[in-house]
């Protein structure tokens, strides 16, 4: 199977952890699209591992991750409103419409 654009949110309020859990994503290829929320393409193994991996970092704590793989069609009805933290257009790997 292909990859899927794969969203993941966060609340988190420990400042060390919700850093680490940034650092964590962005290892994995993802992107930072708001302040606690990243985006991008991933297989169902490496979604797996994301999420093992989260599962690890945030063990002991209040965190609450939710992880969206979304089909294409899904992503290509998204609704932005305002400025996006960086430019999705440009990302490789991200269908655009």
């Amino acid at each position: 199977m292909p990859p899927l654009i794969t969203l993941v949110i966060y609340d988190i309020e420990d400042d060390k952890l919700r850093s680490e859990v940034a650092e964590f994503l962005k290892s994995k290829g993802l992107k930072r699209i708001q302040y606690s929320a990243f985006i991008g393409p991933l297989t169902d193994s490496q979604r797996m591992d994301t999420v093992a991996g989260l599962r690890r970092l945030t063990k002991d704590s209040k965190a609450n991750i939710q992880v969206y793989p979304l089909t294409p069609a899904s992503y290509n009805m998204r609704i932005m409103i305002g400025t996006p933290l960086y430019d999705e257009a440009r990302e490789e790997g991200l269908i655009v419409t």
